[in-house]
C-alpha cells in the first residue's frame, strides 16, 4: 500500500497542472480578462469603480458602462493610460482599445 504523505516521481505542483489545463483548453486569456475585471477598482481607484456599471472584454476591446458623463469624458481622455495599466497588470497585450457606453 502506498503512503499518501510522499510524492510520487510524476507528481507536479498544482499551479503547473492548472496552467497546463488552462493552456490546453485556451482559457489563459479568459482567466486574465477575469483578473483584470476583478482588479478594476484597484487599478483605477474607488471613484471610477463606483461609477462603473458594467465591464466586459471582447476581442481585445474593453467595454465600460460609466454612469457619470463627466467621468466618462475624463476616462476617454486617458484611454491610453487605461490600456497600458491593464496590459501591465495582465503581463501581455490583452487590451488594445476601450469603448465607453
Amino acid at each position: 500500500m502506498k503512503s499518501f504523505d510522499k510524492r510520487s516521481s510524476d507528481s507536479q505542483p498544482l499551479k503547473v497542472v492548472i496552467d497546463r489545463f488552462l493552456k490546453a483548453f485556451s482559457l489563459e486569456s479568459k482567466m486574465l480578462e477575469m483578473d483584470i475585471i476583478a482588479a478594476w477598482p484597484e487599478l483605477m481607484g474607488s471613484a471610477v469603480a463606483f461609477r462603473t456599471k458594467n465591464i466586459k472584454i471582447e476581442n481585445k476591446i474593453l467595454y465600460l458602462e460609466i454612469t457619470s458623463s463627466v467621468m466618462r469624458a475624463e476616462l476617454l481622455n486617458g484611454k491610453g493610460i487605461i490600456i497600458s495599466r491593464l496590459n501591465e497588470k495582465a503581463g501581455k497585450e490583452l487590451i488594445n482599445d476601450v469603448w465607453f457606453g
